[in-house]
């Protein structure tokens, strides 16, 4: 069963940080691209960042830029969003996709086959 799994939510004050991780099961992510994603209360899903496995190649959205960074450990199956100087505007659940097509995409929800649960991250003072 093809399965992903977020970690590493929680509360963080403004201008702390946090990493978040993306553990899939079942398949290997090698020739897929992995796309973080976050959706606030009352706001559609966003793209913040995607990275393509077998290549590294990594995009980022302008609101994050700067201060996430997206990698991967192929050998651990994960992929990992660093998140820092978190805004109070960064507060959302935040998912991991996996898109089997493999190019990466931040607009493109609906090319990402697989989902995770999300993890809830805070950011208040």
């Amino acid at each position: 069963q093809l399965q992903l799994a977020e970690s590493g939510g929680g509360l963080v004050q403004p201008g702390g940080s946090l990493r978040l991780s993306c553990a899939a099961s079942g398949f290997s992510l090698d020739y897929y691209a992995i796309g973080w994603f976050r959706q606030a209360p009352g706001k559609e899903r966003e793209g913040v960042s995607c990275i393509v496995m077998s290549d590294g190649t990594t995009y980022y959205a302008d609101s994050v830029k700067g201060r996430f960074t997206i990698s991967r450990d192929n050998a651990k199956n994960t992929v990992y969003l660093q998140m820092n100087s978190l805004k109070l505007e960064d507060t959302a659940v935040y998912y991991c996709a996996a898109d089997p097509g493999g190019w990466g995409s931040l607009e493109y929800l609906d090319e990402y086959d697989y989902w995770g649960q999300g993890t809830q991250v805070t950011v208040s003072s």
